[in-house]
């Protein structure tokens, strides 16, 4: 077991020079990944790195300051719309507007923390469905945010063309390198909050928030910052995801959204940032490629096609792929309790003390 000795190895990112250079190379992977596929799998890689910064923002609420929310989706909705109608109503370029959209989940995962101060457990996952529920239906109720019927997403504009100054990014790889690098801000962000006085301060609350009062941790101040920064994250992927799809209405923010934002991060792992990436990008791609195609798999495909037809018709096959979603959840919590995170760590371990 490795032993630190000093408070600095304990902040540094790369923890010796073997993770610094497989981290390199992951790195040179990702920006050479849009010349080695298709325009599907960019797309599909831009959905991925979009639930990856949504994710860590959800581990740093459930799995490291022990809240629970169901609500994830009605701050994702913000950030969607608040970028989108930024841009379109006032002459505000793209990073100026995310930033103001998350800061508007932010305010809203301020204000949906306070009565965490009182409620727990399955009361405070109420709490914020109804919170996600509201705002799914405020969005469709009013005319500004195009009602039901939805609004486009304007042009990714980077620049501000009233100056002189216009970047548009209009292409699905363009738009993947903006998501690539702000997922890496975000990730190594979100990595270091929680090695500060603050990441501390939520992890004490998360094992025993009776001892952390006791210890000098203000609840009411720590709690609400969780549900802030967290609310942030979300606000922000939303943004992306914005200018990912380019069309959403009101019920693309559903409850099922919400369920599934918070599968990935059970499935990755509570309390991991690498957990959350993890988890993030196997349940995007279950969702959005495997499971979504079960029909066309040898063998397989025509077996759960006569069972869908049979028990659900053939336009539930979506309800197979949330059944089996369901299930892999299940398997993990009995399993793997650590997630994909445990797996990677039980790897490790192997390949430390091969062959003994």
């Amino acid at each position: 077991m490795d032993m630190k000795r000093d408070y600095y190895e304990d902040i540094e990112i790369f923890s010796s020079n073997t993770v610094l250079a497989w981290s390199m190379a992951f790195m040179i992977f990702l920006f050479a990944f849009p010349f080695l596929v298709g325009n599907y799998y960019i797309y599909l890689a831009n959905v991925i790195l979009v639930h990856v910064i949504l994710a860590v923002g959800l581990n740093i609420l459930v799995g490291y300051t022990g809240q629970i929310s169901l609500g994830h989706a009605g701050f994702f909705a913000i950030g969607a719309y608040g970028t989108a109608l930024l841009m379109t109503h006032l002459p505000m370029p793209f990073l100026l507007a995310v930033i103001i959209a998350g800061l508007i989940a932010a305010f809203f995962g301020f204000i949906i923390g306070l009565p965490a101060l009182r409620l727990e457990g399955p009361y405070l996952a109420i709490a914020t469905l109804g919170f996600g529920l509201t705002i799914m239906h405020i969005i469709g109720t009013w005319d500004v945010f195009g009602g039901r019927m939805g609004i486009h997403a304007p042009a990714l504009e980077m620049g501000i063309p009233e100056l002189g100054m216009s970047l548009v990014l209009n292409t699905d790889m363009k738009i993947y390198y903006l998501i690539l690098v702000i997922a890496i801000l975000m990730v190594i962000g979100g990595k270091n909050l929680m090695k500060t006085r603050i990441g501390r301060a939520f992890v004490a609350i998360r094992d025993d928030d009776i001892a952390a009062e006791v210890m000098g941790v203000n609840l009411t101040i720590f709690k609400t910052l969780s549900f802030a920064v967290s609310a942030f994250y979300a606000g922000v992927a939303g943004g992306l995801f914005a200018f990912v799809v380019k069309f959403f209405d009101p019920f693309t923010f559903n409850l099922i959204l919400s369920i599934v934002f918070l599968v990935m991060v059970v499935v990755g792992g509570l309390g991991s940032i690498l957990g959350a990436v993890m988890g993030a990008a196997l349940i995007t791609y279950l969702q959005y490629d495997l499971l979504k195609n079960m029909g066309e798999l040898p063998y397989l495909g025509d077996l759960l096609v006569s069972f869908s037809r049979k028990w659900f018709t053939v336009i539930g096959m979506d309800n197979i792929g949330g059944f089996l979603l369901g299930l892999i959840m299940v398997l993990i919590v009995i399993f793997e309790p650590l997630g994909m995170f445990g797996i990677w760590i039980r790897i490790k371990k192997y390949w430390k003390t091969w062959p003994f």
